[in-house]
């Protein structure tokens, strides 16, 4: 067997055994250090980033002749070249190696793809004047953090709650610094004021404790008067303040899951459980806060990236571990499946300390109620592993139905699909989006400003544009197919543009709608249907509307759809609000960000009072009167 070399514009053939011995011989010069090694493949993508104590003992193992699970053999055959980066401790090498997996996504790793999708409210209690709003990041800065959650909308619902009931303020920083007089919440009685001193830092201190209490559920009373006056507005018969009072209750009980009681241990807990095959594996998170169990989570890891049966749990357990506190929240105890071992322990422990200012207790022979939370977790885990299977095998059959009815040589794994945006030819951009596995892979989406055509629309210029810039980069794979939004005309284009490029076995097809008439007899409106073109083929291809395989296509197309126009709005509203802006005269680059900043929008600065206006640093009181009058100009010059 061989692999291809390539040194500059050379190409050298390299057999498998002398590659190895290649690798053999730069390992030796390896130190005995700490740090992180990356594994390179011939192209230079980093496949596999891992830690090391010793970096020459660690990397060297992947190396031997002996027996290596088969995941590791796997990735030996692809490592073209080894890089490490050193470190002062191990943990420093622990912490880097979550935040370079994070970054590069290598193959080889437990990958988490959805690291980032827990909402938890935050309260800056380190402010003199706190608030509340939902982030989707844990840090060591001292703020309260309470999650993580299950739905965002509940979380905004409850932070909206917190504030209106606690009078807490909901303004950034930045605005309540530039206040001189209340606004309008205050005036409507929901805030105390705090930006121009109506309310002590004590006082409202005391108000952000009560809520915090509330928010902790240690605090029922306002809850339960809650509940009393929803049901006396609706006796009164005043639906719509009842409705509204209802909604603040649901929003609050899927916060508190009042019902999931488990534990009369008040402390925060994580409990981890996974179930795995041949299929995959699921890691299940199940967070329990104050003794309720207050959300889950699951995290798949398909065959493709899941460990093969020699490997040991305990490594892909700790990766998982590392990566997912990377962002999150740490707990006071973690509950873990398996034994990891004293010396992984200790690891883990410094890491989240470094991580969170605080060591967890990491229990991994549970007992007593411990075990009853991990069974718990571990039912969660395989009812939610065969839900992810069965998905898993509708989208296989659905690739596979893709490639017989398309004649594709391969199974379509990588589907990408462009779409060109403009306005009268003016403005033209692309998007890229990327389905794998028949799901988004949202961290290769790309958006490209056209640079070949200007001021007159040419949609075969900028497909020819866009597809020679993505295929440009090398450093990600070829796509299986390339979708374009259109039909014979666009196929035809994105056709000549491959063969121009020479690009000819990239199979692609166009995706357009057909009018269908309804019949004589029914009273509904026209219905469209997809159809799917084909290069050399007369007929369009058409998929039942209920098929996975119609699913995956024209999500695909309306993914597509979706980021180019938002991306094409939002150049034409840039311009269109610093050419508003520009109007003003006496008003530099300087103060338009500011104001733009502060404000959000046009409107919102246009409808503004000229006292808030100059509240800002850089605005005068009479340059804030001319800018509300001339916003308020219309282009026959009166004030509307």
């Amino acid at each position: 067997a061989a692999s291809d070399l390539r040194i500059g514009d050379e190409v050298l053939s390299e057999t498998n055994a002398e590659r190895r011995t290649r690798l053999k011989n730069l390992v030796k010069d390896f130190p005995l250090d700490p740090g992180v090694y990356l594994m390179k493949n011939l192209k230079g993508q980093i496949i596999y980033v891992g830690k090391a104590k010793a970096l020459r003992n660690r990397v060297r193992s992947y190396l031997t002749e002996g027996q290596i699970p088969v995941k590791t053999q796997h990735l030996v055959r692809h490592i073209d070249h080894i890089e490490y980066i050193l470190t002062n401790t191990e943990v420093e090498a622990f912490l880097l190696e979550a935040s370079l997996i994070k970054k590069h996504r290598p193959r080889y790793n437990i990958r988490l793809k959805d690291d980032k999708a827990y909402p938890y409210i935050k309260c800056t209690t380190t402010h003199e004047y706190p608030r509340f709003y939902l982030c989707r990041k844990v840090m060591n800065d001292g703020a309260a953090y309470f999650g993580p959650y299950t739905s965002g909308l509940a979380v905004r619902e409850t932070i909206h709650f917190l504030n209106k009931n606690f009078r807490i303020r909901d303004c950034s920083d930045s605005f309540m610094k530039n206040r001189d007089r209340p606004c309008m919440t205050y005036q409507i009685g929901r805030c105390t004021a705090p930006c121009v001193g109506f309310v002590t830092a004590s006082d409202y201190g005391a108000d952000v404790d009560q809520a915090l209490r509330f928010l902790r559920g240690e605090d029922t009373e306002l809850f339960e008067s809650l509940e009393g006056q929803m049901k006396q507005a609706a006796k009164d018969e005043r639906f719509e303040a009842a409705a509204k009072l209802r909604d603040s209750i649901y929003a609050i009980q899927r916060i508190w899951e009042r019902q999931t009681v488990v534990s009369q241990d008040k402390g925060d807990k994580d409990i981890v459980a996974y179930h795995s095959d041949e299929r995959g594996t699921l890691i299940e998170t199940l967070h329990v806060r104050s003794g309720r169990v207050i959300g889950n989570r699951s995290h798949f890891i398909s065959r493709l990236d899941a460990r093969d049966e020699s490997e040991e749990p305990k490594e892909w357990l700790t990766s998982f571990l590392n990566q997912y506190y990377m962002d999150n929240f740490v707990p006071d105890q973690i509950i873990l499946p398996i034994a990891l071992g004293t010396d992984i322990i200790k690891l883990l422990q410094a890491v989240l300390r470094e991580r969170a200012g605080k060591t967890p207790q990491v229990v991994d022979q549970a007992s007593g109620e411990q075990s009853k939370l991990l069974q718990m977790a571990t039912r969660n885990a395989n009812n939610h592993f065969q839900q992810q299977v069965e998905k898993q095998k509708s989208k296989e059959d659905g690739l596979l139905e893709i490639q017989r009815r398309f004649k594709l040589p391969k199974v379509p794994t990588r589907i990408e699909c462009f779409d060109i945006s403009n306005f009268q030819g003016g403005e033209t951009v692309a998007s890229q989006v990327v389905y794998e596995e028949g799901v988004p892979k949202k961290e290769d989406y790309r958006r490209y400003k056209i640079k070949t055509v200007m001021n007159e629309p040419n949609d075969f210029a900028s497909m020819k544009e866009v597809i020679q810039r993505r295929l440009k980069h090398t450093e990600y794979d070829d796509p299986d197919l390339i979708v374009v939004d259109g039909g014979k005309g666009q196929l035809s284009q994105a056709v000549a543009v491959l063969k121009e490029l020479g690009r000819e076995d990239i199979p692609v097809c166009g995706l357009a709608k057909a009018r269908t008439k309804g019949s004589f007899t029914q009273q509904t409106p026209d219905q469209t249907e997809e159809r799917f073109f084909l290069p050399g083929r007369q007929n369009p291809v058409v998929f039942r509307s209920n098929s996975e395989p119609f699913r995956i296509l024209v999500s695909l197309r309306d993914e597509a759809h979706r980021f180019a126009i938002t991306y094409h709005r939002k150049l034409r509203d840039r311009q269109s609000l610093k050419s508003e802006l520009d109007a003003v005269h006496g008003l530099g680059e300087k103060r338009k960000t500011e104001l733009l900043k502060h404000f959000g929008s046009v409107e919102a600065i246009r409808n503004a009072d000229p006292e808030e206006l100059a509240g800002l640093k850089t605005i005068s009181l009479s340059l804030a009167k001319k800018i509300v009058k001339e916003l308020n100009q219309d282009p026959d010059g009166d004030v509307g």
